[in-house]
């Protein structure tokens, strides 16, 4: 069985959910969107909803992947930066809970928060403060972090910090890991394009992409966004929402339906099935399966409200796993 290590914006999730909008108007927060605020409006926004339920659970891309790889027993690793409060404190708390191994920085810069207002439409609006989660540096990663892994995860958001991903990508091929990479969001992708190519095409085995991604770096559709992916890597991987997901190995190309659920809320589809997947490719299971354990948690996380689920379903998930490698 192989182990993961995984590299990304440690963030906490306030989740908020709120009686009305008009506290969305209150802060100019658009409905729906994700804003980028510096810690005095994060501050702002968390004074202004003290009196609505909240709940907290560890955050970031990567962090969500690895997370969830951690509740399903598989042996993984996390490398952060977050600051020297109680709330990095929660972070790495919750982490651990889930059995990842973590591999902290901190700095005297508030952790980062990413408060998501509920809305009574089940709609989500973010007021992101990335704080100390930025302030990782290549130099902050040491060789004996990667001991003992076998696979680095690295979450596309990172991309804007390159030298700490050159880094990263150096240390594990040294060691004979495999790369895994999230390319993250379309405008990210569109901002920094010949960066994901420069790491895709010297470093990656395993990319991960949604339509939108694959059609922001390749410029097609996800059929033929697949086969030019596949030419740069090991396995690529292409999630395609409702329709589910299409995977390529060399001449083998995979597609993987999803399961039938209500969904509730879409935050950690992405970042689960990643887990799901990688779950998969670590115990050397077929393509077919992998993508099959990837939409089972996808599918689970999209009927609750966040990215992390109770130990309940994972307990269930556990169980529809077994039948599915069986």
């Amino acid at each position: 069985m192989k182990r993961i290590l995984g590299i990304g914006n440690a963030l906490v999730d306030v989740m908020t959910k709120i009686d009305n909008d008009k506290v969305l108007r209150q802060f100019s927060l658009p409905k729906g969107s994700m804003q980028m605020v510096d810690h005095i409006k994060s501050a702002e926004v968390k004074a202004g909803t003290e009196k609505f339920k909240k709940s907290l659970t560890s955050g970031g891309s990567a962090a969500n992947t690895l997370h969830g790889l951690g509740m399903l027993g598989l042996k993984t690793g996390f490398i952060g930066s977050v600051g020297k409060d109680k709330t990095g404190d929660f972070f790495e708390k919750d982490m651990k809970a889930a059995g990842v191994n973590t591999f902290l920085i901190r700095r005297e810069s508030v952790t980062g928060t990413a408060v998501a207002l509920i809305s009574p439409d089940s709609e989500r609006t973010f007021a992101t403060h990335l704080g100390a989660a930025t302030e990782l540096e290549a130099k902050d990663l040491k060789s004996k972090f990667f001991q003992g892994y076998d696979i680095l995860y690295l979450e596309g958001y990172l991309i804007f910090n390159m030298p700490l991903v050159v880094e990263a990508c150096r240390i594990a091929k040294a060691r004979k890991m495999k790369v895994a990479l999230d390319l993250a969001s379309y405008n990210v992708v569109e901002a920094k394009h010949p960066e994901f190519r420069e790491i895709i095409e010297k470093y990656v085995d395993i990319v991960f992409a949604n339509e939108e991604e694959a059609k922001a770096f390749t410029g097609f559709e996800p059929e033929k966004a697949l086969n030019i992916l596949a030419e740069k890597c090991e396995v690529a991987v292409i999630k395609t929402g409702s329709k589910g997901s299409i995977i390529k190995r060399g001449e083998e190309i995979i597609k993987v339906g999803v399961i039938k659920v209500k969904p509730v809320d879409t935050t950690g589809a992405g970042d689960l099935y990643a887990s799901g997947f990688l779950y998969g490719y670590a115990h050397d299971y077929p393509l077919d399966v992998c993508g099959q354990i990837g939409s089972l948690l996808a599918g689970n996380v999209i009927k609750t409200i966040g990215a992390k689920m109770t130990d309940k379903t994972w307990e269930k998930i556990k169980i529809r796993i077994k039948n599915i490698v069986c």
